[in-house]
C-alpha cells in the first residue's frame, strides 16, 4: 500500500463558516485517497509576528504551524481577499516562516476566493514564489464571485467552479508526485 501525502490546508479567512473553509473540506474529499489532509482553520490562534522571537523564543503557538508545514508533502493556501491583499492572519502566519525554511521548494496550491480577488491573487503568488515553494499555473486557481457559488451549507452549487477545483486538484497530485520534498 502507498503511503499517503501529508498536506496542509491553509484557510486564509477570519469567518467560521467561510466559503474558502469549504473549500479546502471540499478538495480534501477530492484527494481522500491519495492524501491525508489537515486544515488550519483559525490562524487568529497564532500570536502577531515580531522579529525578535523569529529564531529565539519562538512562541509556542508557532512550533506547531511551523513543524506542520516543514513535514508537509505539499500545502494548498485557500484565502479570500481582503481590501484588495491578502488577509493579515495568513500574512502573519507567513511571516512566522519568513526566516525559515519550511516552505523552501515545497509543492502548493494558490485558491484566492473572493468578490473579486484579483490583486490579493497576485500578492499571494508573488509572496509565495518569495518564499521559494513550488507551484504552476494549473496549481493557482482564483475564484471570483465565490458566494454566489456555494451554498448556505457550504456547497459548491456552480458547476464550472467544481469543475476547475477538480483540474486545480489533479494539477496538484501531479505536482505533489514530481516535486518529493
Amino acid at each position: 500500500m502507498v503511503k499517503k501525502k501529508n498536506i496542509i490546508g491553509i484557510c486564509g479567512s477570519a469567518s467560521r463558516n467561510s466559503a474558502n473553509l469549504a473549500i479546502l473540506q471540499y478538495l480534501a474529499q477530492l484527494g481522500k485517497t491519495e492524501f491525508d489532509f489537515h486544515i488550519w482553520d483559525d490562524l487568529a490562534q497564532l500570536p502577531h509576528f515580531r522579529t525578535e522571537f523569529t529564531d529565539t523564543n519562538v512562541p509556542e503557538e508557532i512550533v506547531p504551524f511551523r513543524n506542520q508545514i516543514a513535514n508537509a508533502d505539499g500545502i494548498i493556501i485557500c484565502t479570500p481577499e481582503y481590501v484588495f491583499s491578502i488577509p493579515s492572519g495568513l500574512k502573519n502566519a507567513i511571516e512566522w516562516c519568513v526566516a525559515t525554511v519550511v516552505f523552501t521548494d515545497k509543492p502548493i496550491g494558490l485558491i484566492t476566493a473572493s468578490a473579486s480577488g484579483e490583486k490579493g491573487h497576485e500578492e499571494l503568488k508573488l509572496i509565495m514564489k518569495t518564499v521559494q515553494t513550488i507551484f504552476t499555473e494549473d496549481t493557482t486557481l482564483l475564484i471570483q464571485g465565490i458566494k454566489g457559488k456555494i451554498n448556505a451549507e457550504g456547497e459548491i452549487t456552480d458547476h464550472e467552479t467544481e469543475r476547475k477545483l477538480k483540474k486545480f486538484m489533479r494539477s496538484f497530485k501531479e505536482l505533489t508526485k514530481t516535486n518529493t520534498h
